[in-house]
Order: structure tokens, then sequence, then C-alpha cells
């Protein structure tokens, strides 16, 4: 099945994967509103997707002209009321908690077109929780992208208890317009991906904790030993330890006592260091960029 290009899609958050997000829905031919009551975080998001059209020009991926009407159909909202009147998709990528994600789809779900499908970008959090906001609890599913979503070709569909066949096959669809390759998976806190990427950076935490290795040799070890584009470290840094630390407080309490938070993890989140957002996470940034050999040594903030 087509996606009718004549769709609009509501993406609902300006921040990283909210832009990637949305620079994939208007290459794709779509429409697309992204909505951020921050109108700072709406001005960054465009130049980043004009940056990242930009980049593919340069590179010949694309033709100037198609990078200009990929731009064209990208607008920006502050109200989501307003954006999201009438439309046929909507995808949040807000923070991870979830009586915030549960009001968004409660206020947007009577504006959207009656068969619109509803997304969230949880990548942890309960999609059955979520479409519970609303009566239509079968036209929401999880549709969790991974970044840089430019770059990364993964997105994992999450049916909920009540999200129906036709939910998950028309959201497979978009992925396919998408270029995205997409797997279906029960929900189940953490999903696949984040499960496992939770508990290999929080043992990372744990060994740089306990001084097994500097944090640019565990990092290095899971490159070059197993063939991972990024270390654990450096994903951790990329994801935002807050973040991290969100989701292993909800898996630590949904599936047990493994999934404990390491307690560098802890302390580097309220010393600020989050990663490359704040330039200082496990490693220091400049111009987005880690400076080698600032990494932390032991538990040594």
């Amino acid at each position: 099945m087509s996606i009718d290009k004549n769709n609009k899609v509501v993406v609902v958050g300006a921040g990283l994967m909210g832009t990637g997000i949305a620079h994939g829905f208007v290459s794709a031919g779509l429409q697309t509103v992204l909505v951020d009551t921050n109108a700072q975080s709406l001005t960054k998001a465009r130049g980043a997707i004009e940056a990242i059209l930009n980049t593919g020009v340069s590179l010949g991926k694309i033709s100037t002209v198609q990078a200009e009407a990929a731009l064209a159909r990208l607008s920006t909202a502050s109200d989501l009321s307003e954006a999201a009147s009438g439309a046929n998709w909507l995808v949040e990528t807000v923070s991870e908690q979830l009586a915030i994600k549960k009001a968004i789809v409660a206020q947007a779900a009577p504006l959207l077109a009656p068969d619109a499908i509803i997304a969230t970008n949880t990548s942890a959090l309960s999609v059955t929780e979520i479409a519970a906001s609303i009566d239509s609890a079968d036209r929401v599913i999880g549709m969790h992208f991974f970044n840089p979503v430019h770059k990364m070709k993964l997105v994992e569909l999450v049916r909920g208890l009540a999200t129906s066949d036709e939910t998950v096959a028309r959201t497979r669809d978009l992925c396919d317009a998408m270029g995205k390759t997409s797997i279906t998976v029960n929900e189940s806190p953490g999903l696949t991906t984040s499960r496992m990427s939770a508990m290999l950076g929080n043992e990372a935490m744990y060994m740089l904790q306990e001084g097994i290795a500097t944090a640019e040799d565990i990092d290095t070890a899971l490159r070059m030993g197993f063939n991972h584009p990024m270390g654990p470290l450096e994903l951790g840094d990329l994801t935002g330890w807050d973040t991290r630390l969100s989701v292993l407080r909800y898996l630590h309490q949904t599936l047990g006592e493994k999934f404990r938070p390491c307690p560098l993890i802890i302390k580097m989140v309220a010393a600020g260091r989050l990663g490359r957002k704040t330039g200082h996470g496990v490693y220091r940034y400049e111009d987005n960029k880690a400076v080698l050999g600032s990494g932390l040594k032991g538990s040594v903030l």
C-alpha cells in the first residue's frame, strides 16, 4: 500500500529526535508540521533540517531541487490544537514522561482526521498506557526511531494491547515510504533495542566506575571487538545520560535488580554532565566533537 502524499503529518517535539523525524517525513514527500512551544527550538530544528538536506546535495544523494522541495514541505507551529486539525498522522517525541505523552495524545486525538494514526517515539514507556488516554486506542502505536534519524535505518513498531493490525500495516507502509526498515515487537519494557542498549551502557559505566579500563578503551573494545559503530559510553553521551537514567530507572522498576542504574550515571546527571547536549558527559565536546583523553578515570568526576 502506498502512502498518500497529500497526507498531513504532525511531529510534536522539536528536539533532536523530532528534528530527525520531521526531516524523514519531508524527504519522503509528506507535508509536515513540527510543533514545539519553544520558538528557539523550532528555529534550530529548521536550520538543522536544512543543513542535513544541504549535506545530501553536497554528497550527490539528492538534487538542489529536491532539497528545496523537501524544505518547502516543512512548516512549524507552537499551537498543537491548530497544527493537529485534520492531520492524518501524529508522532509525539517529547520527553520520556508518561503524563506529558498522555496529555499530548489526549489533546490531539479529537482534532485529527477520524482514521488518523497516533505514534509515540517512546523508547521504554508503555504504549498501552499512552493509548489509554483516548477512546480509539487501536489507532495508537509505538514508532521508535533511532538517532541520528537520517542515518539510522531501523524503526521499532510497538504493538500496544489494543493496537490493530491495520494500524501496524499502515505504519509499516509509512516506514517503507521513508526508506526505513521496520520490525514489529509486542510491548515490553525497553522493547528490544532500549533494553539491550540500557544494560550494555549501564555495565560499561560500572566498569568505568570500578577502574577496570578507561572510557576510551571500553568504547574501543566494543567498536573493534564487536564491530559496533559506537562504544556504549560514546552512545550514552549522544543519547544523553538523563535520558539513559530515566530508562534505567523504569526498567529497574519493571524488570528488576539487573537494571539498577550505576551510581556514576546518577552522579553525572546530578552534576549536569549529560553528554553532547551539554558539552560534557563521559567525554568533553568542542563543536560537538569529542576531545580525546577527557574520559572519566575510574569514578572521579
